[in-house]
């Protein structure tokens, strides 16, 4: 039995697949059939475009406008390591 190549899926086709396991009009393994995937697959994708749901309708957690580290503070240690390194 050969084995079939590893192959990447684009988030739409994932977000296609997941929709039609969520209608129900379909079995698994019907799916399975009909996008030419393991119904496993299917499973999983069904289940992240459900905890991921929430998402798109609630607020997105805001990206900090700070960085977690201070620059200033890096770049002055970067300066006095220079330093003891060029006096050694």
């Amino acid at each position: 039995m050969t084995r079939r190549p590893r192959r990447n899926h684009s988030p739409a086709f994932k977000a296609k697949v997941a929709l039609a396991a969520i209608k129900g009009e379909r079995t698994l393994s019907e799916l399975a059939e009909q996008f030419d995937v393991h119904p496993n697959q299917i499973t999983q994708w069904r289940a992240q475009l459900l905890e991921g749901a929430s998402g798109v309708f609630g607020s997105a957690p805001a990206a900090e406008a700070t960085p977690a580290v201070d620059v200033k503070t890096l770049h002055a240690k970067i300066g006095e390591l220079t330093l003891e390194n060029d006096a050694s």
